[in-house]
């Protein structure tokens, strides 16, 4: 017997908004100058017949969920088209619930048969299952904004068993002495998200740090391009430092020059991403103890490390104890979903770095099981502009972190988000090294998606249900 609050899809409409970036961004061994965004909207109704309308959005960052010698037009081209085919599943999906729940039995029951007849038709490499649920997050991301939308209140209060019809024991496995029996979401979620959140800066592995590395080619459009500038301008506190994970002198000497900036400008907290190129957890390690007899004032500073081994943990299943004994180790692209934190877990990492564009509805198991077992939570970007920058914070501002949140599209592309900024100021700008969230207030995410005067391009799909 379900809840009277239950909904089900019955329209998707989804959109594709191309963006150039002003500087480069380097991902693996991959270099992004431009990246598509797709948006959805959905719109649901109870049994009563009452309707309401969602929007989700992602960036489709082809170099991060599909890293691979595919050409890169040939892989985001498939992207595009795996999740066109999906906001037609959307809408053939009759199942009414909870959006964690619908959400859940989307992934369980309809994405993975039609990631296996999408791939089943390709002669190239197969598209991942990372890149399956980037396409699928912006309808899962629309489905709890038209939820709350709905019934009129933000959605993170929906979260608990007034609204839901399954535990946490209906989704997740506990270890240990663990239990999800009787639990819902709303026992891991703070009720009320913190108003203002640290902000943590990318230094990309192409980012000019030192005046000397200066092309000339620089964009003058009035941001920053030096990190010392960037620092000075938004009054950061923490910097994340994007590495190779294959040539440990670059590695290494990027750190201190980074490092010794920080000192300068009086940054507390740093954290290194090797970006999945490390084989062995050797190198990851001899460069920590060198750092820490050499410089122990940035070893102090180092908040953890992120994802320095391959994405597949099944494939790859290296113990990384030795690492996660000098510093909190988080799983970032290897953490699809909380079956893979569990195994990270048994491999030796200790946090998670969640991400809205592996859908909410697997970002909030993924975080609930993590605290469950005693990990540390991160939420990292995928440089989400416009609206795929508020549920990002949200999760951020909800969950409780180990500190803030990753915030970078204000650096590759600040004017993508203008018409958004234009009503949440605080939510796109760093001030005094935070954003704010206070702009946020409504149904769903709190979007306030009338007030944004946003011209969206014609939709490349369109679909009802039927009946």
């Amino acid at each position: 017997m379900g809840h009277a609050t239950d909904a089900r899809v019955i329209r998707t409409e989804l959109f594709f908004i191309p963006i150039k970036m002003r500087v480069p961004l380097k991902f693996g061994a991959e270099i992004v100058m431009a990246v598509t965004c797709a948006r959805a909207c959905l719109t649901v109704r109870d049994a009563s017949g009452r309707t309401a309308r969602g929007w989700g959005e992602t960036p489709l960052s082809v170099q991060w969920v599909w890293p691979g010698v595919v050409p890169y037009e040939a892989r985001h081209e498939a992207i595009k088209a795996f999740t066109g085919q999906l906001a037609g599943a959307w809408a053939r999906f009759d199942v009414f619930g909870h959006p964690m729940e619908v959400g859940y039995d989307f992934q369980k029951q309809a994405l993975r048969p039609l990631l296996d007849a999408f791939n089943g038709k390709r002669t190239e490499a197969p598209m991942p299952w990372l890149a399956a649920l980037l396409c699928c997050s912006v309808f899962d991301q629309a489905l709890h904004d038209a939820y709350g939308n709905l019934h009129g209140l933000p959605v993170y209060h929906s979260y608990n068993r007034s609204f839901m019809n399954r535990d946490l024991s209906q989704f997740l496995e506990p270890v240990d002495a663990a239990s999800f029996t009787g639990l819902f979401p709303d026992a891991f979620l703070s009720p009320e998200p913190k108003p203002a959140l640290r902000a943590w800066h990318l230094v990309g592995g192409v980012d000019p740090v030192q005046p000397n590395e200066l092309t000339g080619r620089e964009p003058q459009d009035g941001y920053p391009v030096l990190l010392r500038d960037w620092i000075r301008r938004d009054g950061l506190k923490c910097l994340k430092i994007k590495l190779r994970g294959n040539d440990p002198h670059w590695d290494y000497e990027r750190l201190l020059s980074v490092g010794r900036i920080s000192l300068e400008e009086g940054v507390e907290w740093l954290s290194a991403d090797f970006n999945c190129m490390v084989q062995e957890p050797g190198y990851v390690t001899e460069m920590l103890d060198r750092l820490r007899d050499e410089n122990p004032r940035l070893y102090g500073m180092l908040l953890y490390v992120e994802q320095p081994f391959p994405y597949e943990l099944e494939e790859h299943g290296i113990d990384v104890h030795s690492v996660s004994a000098r510093k909190p180790l988080f799983l970032d692209e290897s953490a699809h979903d909380w079956e893979h934190v569990r195994l990270g877990r048994e491999l030796g990492w200790t946090g998670v770095a969640l991400k809205t564009c592996k859908t909410q509805t697997g970002a909030l198991l993924s975080a609930c099981w993590a605290k469950a077992h005693g990990m540390t939570l991160m939420v990292q970007d995928l440089t989400n502009p416009m609206l795929a920058q508020v549920p990002h914070a949200l999760l951020a501002a909800h969950v409780g972190t180990i500190m803030g949140l990753e915030t970078n599209a204000m650096q590759f592309y600040p004017e993508a988000s203008r018409p958004e900024a234009a009503v949440h100021p605080g939510l796109y700008q760093r001030r005094d090294g935070c954003i704010c969230l206070s702009t946020l207030r409504g149904g769903g995410f709190g979007y306030r998606a009338e007030e944004v005067g946003r011209s969206l391009p014609a939709p490349v799909a369109v679909h009802e249900a039927a009946g």
